[in-house]
């Protein structure tokens, strides 16, 4: 636009099929200052508009004759309206000919913005040009508006469904790329300073920048965030902001929509490329504060979950004792393995065991329901409670009721399962109590594989478990106990994944080590769960 606000940019596709008219028609919009394009027939509008139309550079009105002589200016008109790239292009009717409004309807009918007749003042042709134009960016305008507002809702719900830090960080960026058509970046550093970083999806791997580009950003986040309450927008030039982030290799001004956390401790960053692109709008701009703000949002609970995940963690990996670290067992060999769940997912309650008892071997796993932290404090609790109950009482079934009276009384809201096996190293004699968990496996000498009869409810629900089961290891039998996260799927029925790990278990190699890792290679990626397993042997 001039300083008076006129439109002073636009193309106008003339079509008429006399030469005359077009001349006239053509002279006029020139000196009103529009940039003029004329043709003589259907034929030709249409192939001059699927030229610009590869080219990117559709005029901004067509003026059509009415009467042309391949086809009617309606035709014509309709025929640009079924293209879903031109259909927003807006039509203007003229006609040197006495036209009746009844007339016109047809045109108006296949999306005509307006119809004039000719001969007409210059100002009335310009002023029709203009009204139509503007009208057109007006829509092209609101529609666009409407798209970023969809595309923004989209990403935010993205967002929202992180699981983790860097899927975070991923999605964010790729929503500001789709926000603005143009690379972006994220950033965000947690209480540790460790930088976490995202790129929009198009971005490929190559030349990625450095360590040192990554160390240069977060300090550079740290200083333009201190004090900061808000949302703050600042461009950084060149020299200051490492290459290659939003193309490999190239340099880039960048501008930055920064804020904190809620809590005000996590810096939140997302960046986008100025040089050499279109200047953000203020409009986009405001989106991007609203994405920048979704993001900080999700960031926190993520960022408070990964603290309690490694507190977690540190508590599990304390209290449950590495192979190296169990107990002195005479007459058995023994193989554990805990594996917690992956990043994305909560941590458990998941725990084993392997005590003296006499001259006996008490065995446990077992899983505290939920996850938490509270998950795992509860397990904590119930593996330590073991411990001293088994000073006392050694029968399975009797220590599953002490859990479960423990549970009822300190823990009224949380259930767990557990299975305890107590074995005989000299005579081979096995009693197995199970409340609620996956039943031991016995694998045979012979190849064979079956689970061990033995059932019985939750622990913390207060019913009464039944007596052992008994049974009799062979020496050269192998029992092994798991808790469901090892074979647990999502809408996949227990009994499948149960026989799916008794067929597993049967061609893993001999060895307890052996069975071990081939149940976890078999199905321990990325599962949702943690996992602990316990496989036994008579020694001898």
């Amino acid at each position: 636009m001039d300083v008076d606000g006129r439109l002073t940019d636009t193309t106008v596709l003339v079509v008429d099929d006399a030469s005359a008219s077009r001349y006239a028609i053509g002279t006029v919009l020139r000196r009103a200052g529009h940039e003029v394009v004329a043709v003589a027939s259907g034929r030709e509008a249409l192939g001059e508009l699927d030229v610009r139309l590869r080219k990117g550079t559709l005029p901004d009105v067509v003026l059509v004759d009415v009467h042309l002589s391949d086809m009617s200016g309606v035709e014509l008109c309709r025929r640009l309206k079924e293209r879903p790239h031109m259909a927003a292009l807006p039509v203007v009717h003229f006609s040197a000919l006495g036209v009746a409004p009844a007339d016109r309807c047809p045109g108006l009918d296949t999306g005509t913005e307006a119809y004039l007749t000719v001969p007409a003042e210059p100002a009335v042709i310009d002023a029709a040009v203009r009204t139509v134009v503007r009208a057109a960016r007006l829509r092209a305008d609101d529609q666009a508006l409407v798209r970023r507002l969809r595309q923004l809702s989209e990403s935010i719900v993205t967002i929202q469904s992180a699981r983790s830090l860097q899927e975070l960080a991923d999605a964010a960026a790729d929503g500001a790329a789709r926000l603005l058509g143009c690379p972006a970046a994220v950033f965000f550093l947690d209480q540790n300073e460790k930088l976490y970083r995202g790129l929009y999806r198009e971005r490929t791997s190559l030349a990625l920048p450095d360590e040192s580009a990554h160390r240069d950003v977060a300090e550079l986040l740290k200083r333009l965030t201190r004090g900061q309450s808000g949302v703050r927008i600042t461009t950084v030039p060149a020299p200051q902001w490492p290459a290659g982030f939003f193309r490999p290799g190239v340099q880039h001004d960048a501008r930055l929509t920064l804020l904190l956390t809620q809590d005000g401790k996590v810096p939140v960053c997302l960046a986008t490329p100025t040089r050499g692109q279109r200047r953000i709008s203020p409009e986009n701009e405001a989106l991007l504060a609203q994405l920048a703000q979704a993001t900080a949002l999700v960031a926190e609970p993520l960022l408070m979950y990964q603290v309690e995940r490694h507190v977690a963690l540190t508590l599990q990996h304390s209290f449950l004792p590495r192979p190296h670290q169990l107990p002195e067992l005479p007459g058995v060999d023994i193989a554990v393995r805990y594996e917690p769940a992956s990043r994305e997912t909560e941590i458990g309650g998941d725990f084993y065991a392997a005590l003296r008892v006499g001259d006996q071997v008490l065995t446990a796993v077992g899983d505290v329901v939920g996850h938490s932290l509270e998950a795992a404090t509860v397990m904590v609790e119930l593996r330590h409670a073991l411990r001293a109950y088994c000073l006392a009482e050694s029968d399975p079934a009797a220590l599953a009721e002490r859990l479960d009276r423990l549970l009822q009384h300190y823990h009224a809201d949380v259930t767990a399962t557990v299975c305890l096996a107590l074995i005989d190293p000299g005579t081979g004699r096995t009693r197995v109590a199970n409340a609620g968990h996956i039943p031991p496996l016995i694998l045979g000498d012979d190849g064979s594989a079956e689970y061990v009869k033995a059932a019985g409810p939750l622990l913390g629900v207060g019913l009464p478990h039944p007596p052992p089961t008994e049974l009799v290891l062979a020496p050269a039998d192998r029992l092994l106990m798991v808790t469901d996260g090892l074979i647990e799927t999502r809408g996949v029925d227990i009994a499948v994944s149960m026989e799916q790990l008794r067929a597993a278990a049967c061609g893993a190699l001999p060895g307890l080590d052996a069975l071990c890792d081939t149940l976890l290679t078999s199905f321990g990626h990325d599962r949702e769960d943690d996992v602990a397993l316990l496989a036994l042997r008579l020694a001898g």
